[in-house]
């Protein structure tokens, strides 16, 4: 078996390295859309279990007080549940999330609790002007971050 000589050596180790910083880019890119990807998940299960829990208002299986406007007051009441005021006992809770995900854009320590990641909009806030209230209407990222497709990732 031959040995390698030198430029042999030194044109292999170049071509490995050439390769190297062409991979790098690619699994970046990858990186960032398998955050985005967990980032409008996150959002869509949040905002249908939203919609669930004022659809649960409208048919009467959680009750509210009769000056609200039946969108649950903080993130937590759709995963630690609510009294099903359609069970007898009293003893049945609705459930809207199993969790409350962690926003993946955020900047925030893993040791904030996953509800404090996100950006709440409350049902009398304006759409262009999120603003936190006495309800949860909507959630949004709160990373100012551009997204792949150019809109920061709040604005999704």
């Amino acid at each position: 078996m031959k040995g390698f000589t030198l430029i042999e050596l030194v044109v292999t180790l170049a071509i490995l390295g050439l390769l190297a910083t062409m991979a790098a880019p690619l699994v970046s890119l990858s990186m960032q859309r398998s955050k985005e990807q967990e980032l409008r998940t996150a959002l869509r299960s949040m905002r249908e279990a939203i919609d669930a829990y004022h659809q649960a208002v409208i048919e009467g299986r959680v009750t509210v007080k009769a000056d609200t406007n039946g969108y649950p007051g903080n993130l937590k009441e759709l995963a630690e549940g609510v009294a099903d005021s359609k069970d007898p006992d009293g003893k049945k809770k609705l459930y809207f999330l199993r969790r409350i995900p962690r926003d993946p854009m955020s900047a925030m320590p893993d040791k904030t609790s996953p509800e404090e990641t996100w950006g709440l909009r409350s049902y009398q806030s304006a759409p262009d002007d999120p603003q936190p209230g006495d309800d949860v209407y909507d959630v949004f990222s709160l990373s100012e971050k551009p997204g792949m497709n150019g809109l920061p990732y709040k604005q999704w």
